[in-house]
């Protein structure tokens, strides 16, 4: 039997096409879609770029329609959340807790991906981070598992306490998530940066004490007045942007540390005076995806409705209409989420 996919060969070049559905072997798992958010990394074009050609998605939800014979913690019908990596648990990396540096982990992932009909899950997929969903969390919820989860290690990499000030800088999804998660955390202020003003008014209505918008003022000077001069504790920058990360560092008070959510394109550099950095105690941390105990956390924040679709959802398309919803998401505009349903 066929199934369709969306394929990417390119930034602007996504094709509808079939192919088998999958066979299930003793230890693995068949999922039927039912939704898939397009992630801020799919619309990157140099990230993409070098993935392709690839099936799309790497946030769905959906029900366990075929389960392998030696499986015993999973039924058909069970409503999944399935990340897409895994990790080994035993390697150097894994104990330190940097599972996205896990050989293993970079190696598995869905296939043929999450915005097909159905994708396969692998036994360690399965084993280590298949989490099932509590019956009041939507499908639609459950896409939103993956991209909190990156949230919630992020502040974890940013060490967040409570009380602090907090900067995120770019209010696309991941930033709007960002500032839901400040306000959970217990940030004493929370500003909102971006350039599009639907989105600076999103994140007031999402908890953000103050928003910026750059397109109209300087931002360091904003960060300057918002904060009576002490400039930020944490600041969270978005945007994979050189010239971004380093006014990012400029925001940043003394002993405060500087989250790179996204990294630049290969090859780019950034001129930075280590004199500040080490006089001011600045640090500068990176935070790439998420593991299994991200994952978990993330389904507790969207399972007690700190998260939700219905906040954070903007637009839903068919399978078929996949290049449209990608095209929105590459947009800076309205569209802060599109979710493929199935």
């Amino acid at each position: 039997m066929l199934m369709k996919v969306a394929r990417l060969y390119d930034f602007n070049d996504i094709r509808i096409e079939e192919m088998p559905i999958p066979e299930v072997g003793p230890r693995e798992a068949l999922v039927k879609v039912k939704a898939c958010g397009i992630c801020s990394g799919d619309v990157t074009p140099w990230y993409i770029r070098k993935k392709a050609p690839i099936v799309l998605g790497h946030e769905p939800a959906g029900e366990i329609a075929v389960i392998g014979s030696e499986i015993t913690d999973f039924k058909v019908g069970d409503r999944v959340f399935v990340h897409h990596h895994a990790p080994c648990f035993t390697c150097k990396q894994c104990r330190k807790g940097c599972f996205s540096t896990c050989i293993t982990w970079k190696k598995t992932g869905l296939k043929p991906g999450g915005i097909a009909e159905y994708f396969l899950v692998s036994e360690l997929n399965l084993r280590v981070d298949t989490l099932k969903l509590p019956d009041h969390v939507s499908f639609e919820d459950g896409a939103l598992i993956e991209p909190t989860a990156c949230s919630v290690r992020s502040f974890k990499r940013a060490q967040i306490k409570g009380g602090e000030r907090v900067l995120q800088i770019g209010l696309g999804i991941m930033g709007q998530l960002n500032v839901i998660l400040a306000k959970h955390y217990g940030a004493q202020q929370i500003i909102g940066a971006d350039l599009v003003e639907s989105r600076c008014q999103m994140a007031l209505d999402l908890g953000a004490d103050a928003v910026i918008n750059a397109s109209k003022e300087d931002l360091r000077e904003a960060v300057s007045r918002l904060t009576d001069g002490e400039m930020a504790d944490i600041v969270i920058v978005g945007p994979p942007s050189p010239s971004v990360m380093k006014l990012g560092i400029e925001c940043a008070a003394k002993g405060s540390t500087v989250v790179f959510f996204m990294g630049s394109a290969p090859g780019e550099k950034m001129e930075i005076e280590p004199y500040h950095l080490y006089f001011n105690e600045i640090t500068l941390v990176s935070s790439y995806s998420c593991g299994p105990f991200d994952t978990r956390d993330a389904l507790d924040l969207i399972s007690r409705r700190i998260i939700t679709a219905d906040k954070l959802v903007t637009d839903r398309f068919s399978i078929e209409e996949t290049q449209k919803a990608f095209n929105l998401m590459a947009q800076v505009g309205d569209t802060l989420k599109s979710v493929v349903v199935f």
